[in-house]
């Protein structure tokens, strides 16, 4: 049990962290590194060592500039670049201590530095580029001789309008000479994860990775868009709810990854600093909440009322904080604790749920693992990035975006499955209330309608009579029946009467009825017949049929069959008094010899 609980208790915060720092990976503070005795005196070795350079040639297409980085912390923020420049401050740089192009979360301002030169047939023009959208302010200075050459600010607090170079990552195009040296300063100040993969690229390498990552965004956009068109057409035509929040999730879950990767600045939100500010916060808590709300419907039927409240209510304080958030009521702070704490919890609550599908064999439960499992691991990755432990390249850099792809393509498939199950359940339900139907107005002998069925039938059929479109009720009694049943047993009669029922079925139209209403009696009921010479002939074709001997398995039978029948309008308009006229004129029949059809109490002799 303590196993357990430990074990509960570990899945239970540790996502819901793994979950915070992705989705706010821009712009939720962090713990800094204890970085502040950067501006002490440094020890000797780092004194005096030599930055290391960058060498720029006319072979060179693109360069990673981070393996030459050496940074130098600002926590009070207060330094210039001047102050930067100056000895012995400037011998204080230092190579950074975290993962590769990384430094994590952190409280100060970083001063980065990078060193270069430029071969004598190198290109005089390079574009300096951040590949990460949601840093919030980052100054660029290229000195030469202790003295600033150039100057640009970079940074998502900036008006897009004003960006040096209109690209979703944060570039500026640097001017250089020839066979010279520089020296590159960047001062970064950001409140999310200070995320660097800072690459020096000719201008047409760099308009080709921009393409690039552009096609790939769109492909990525264009898979979202196409679910969350289809989703709502499916919502549309099916009004299941199930749907419309699978559109919610897919359009969050995609407005973050715009967010994330500066399309939305590029193209939808220009210039908007609020948008910058505050989409992070509100994509994730409203990707989490369409999440809780889906989970809690695909899984209802394995969680409590109470655990399905309690997502219900999760989702409502996401959604609430999300508003809240939107507003300025609550800062980015407040929001890291709320996804801290509840972002995580419906998917980590409904995993039992999916176990125990999973045990069933119903694949829901199956997908639904695999969804949370693909996360996890994508969730880990980003994490390990946003907090420095994990190098930025390109495919840490996507992880989220793949992560969240494969997400929506799973719950889609989840969606339709759940759809197919609600179908076959209705179908099932459909195709029993017909059988309880059919065995309560049809006989399990012949499987021709029972007296139940007769009367809904003629009740149904009566309105619609009139005298050039008459109706027709045959009430037919088998003649020699019983000595049949009393000499071959009850097995041959009733062999009989399956075969008697399968011979008037094949000889009355489309649309006509044939009914027992119990032991060798049987009714027909004809409509649409143009007048009663039509009916009279339509009879005497019904006597016709028992004038050829019946084969059965074992015996051939020979039995007759007396008629007698009433129309409506003319005969009645009711289902009872055609019945009763239809019978006085077979038992009149009878009377008569038997073998005969009459209307009424008219005989007409047998042909």
């Amino acid at each position: 049990m303590l196993r357990q609980s430990y074990f509960l208790l570990v899945w239970r915060f540790l996502p819901g962290f793994f979950w915070a720092a992705l989705s706010l990976a821009a712009s939720l503070p962090g713990q800094a590194e204890p970085l502040s005795a950067a501006l002490a005196s440094p020890p000797a070795s780092l004194a005096t060592s030599t930055q290391p350079r960058l060498t720029l040639s006319e072979a060179v297409a693109t360069l990673e500039v981070w393996p030459t980085i050496t940074l130098l912390s600002d926590p009070d923020k207060k330094l210039t670049i001047d102050d930067v420049l100056a000895t012995p401050l400037n011998a204080q740089f230092k190579p950074p201590q975290s993962a590769y192009a990384t430094l994590g979360f952190r409280h100060d301002v970083v001063w980065l530095r990078a060193s270069i030169t430029l071969t004598p047939q190198a290109a005089d023009g390079w574009i300096l580029d951040i590949d990460y959208s949601l840093l919030n302010q980052v100054d660029v200075y290229v000195a030469q001789n202790g003295k600033v050459m150039q100057r640009a600010v970079l940074g998502n607090t900036q008006p897009f309008v004003q960006r040096p170079v209109a690209s979703r990552s944060h570039a500026v195009a640097l001017k250089f000479k020839a066979g010279e040296s520089y020296d590159i300063f960047l001062r970064v100040d950001t409140s999310g994860a200070m995320i660097l993969p800072i690459t020096l690229s000719n201008f047409s390498a760099f308009h080709s990775r921009a393409i690039n990552e552009q096609m790939l965004q769109g492909i990525l956009s264009s898979l979202a868009l196409f679910l969350l068109l289809y989703s709502l057409l499916q919502w549309r035509s099916l009004r299941e709810p199930l749907y419309l929040k699978y559109c919610l999730l897919v359009f969050f879950s995609a407005l973050f990854s715009i967010h994330f990767f500066g399309i939305g600045a590029q193209y939808l939100w220009t210039n908007s600093i609020w948008m910058e500010r505050h989409m992070a916060g509100i994509t994730a808590l409203l990707t989490s909440a369409s999440t809780a709300l889906f989970i809690e419907d695909v899984l209802r039927s394995d969680m409590g009322r109470l655990l399905r409240l309690t997502i219900k209510i999760t989702a409502t304080i996401l959604i609430a904080a999300a508003l809240l958030h939107g507003f300025g009521l609550i800062d980015i702070q407040v929001v890291s604790l709320i996804m801290g704490t509840l972002g995580l919890t419906p998917s980590l609550m409904a995993i039992p749920g999916a176990i125990r599908r999973l045990r069933r064999g119903d694949l829901v439960g199956a997908y639904f693992l695999l969804a949370w499992l693909g996360y996890f691991v994508a969730s880990a990755i980003m994490v390990g990035v946003v907090k420095g432990y994990i190098g930025a390249n390109v495919w840490t850099m996507h992880s989220f975006v793949i992560g969240s792809t494969f997400d929506m393509l799973i719950f889609m498939r989840i969606a339709v499955l759940r759809t197919n199950a609600i179908h076959i359940a209705a179908q099932s339900a459909t195709m029993e209330r017909d059988a309880l139907h059919s065995l309560a107005h049809t006989g399990p002998l012949t499987g021709l309608m029972n007296r139940r069925g007769l009367n809904a039938t003629l009740t149904a059929a009566l309105p619609c009579s009139a005298p050039a479109k008459m109706l027709a009720v045959y009430m037919l009694d088998m003649d020699n029946f019983k000595p049949v049943n009393d000499q071959y047993g009850h097995d041959v009669g009733d062999e009989l009467l399956m075969v008697v029922a399968a011979r008037l079925r094949a000889t009355m139209r489309v649309g006509d009825v044939v009914a027992r209403t119990g032991g060798d009696e049987f009714v027909v009921v004809a409509n649409g017949l143009q007048n009663e010479s039509q009916a009279a002939d339509l009879g005497d074709k019904l006597l016709d049929v028992f004038s050829t001997p019946f084969a059965l398995e074992q015996q051939i039978c020979h039995v007759g069959i007396t008629i007698g029948y009433a129309l409506a309008p003319n005969d009645g308009n009711d289902a009872a008094s055609l019945l009763k006229r239809a019978d006085a004129a077979m038992y009149s029949g009878k009377q008569n010899g038997k073998n005969r059809v009459g209307r009424g109490v008219i005989t007409i002799p047998p042909h």
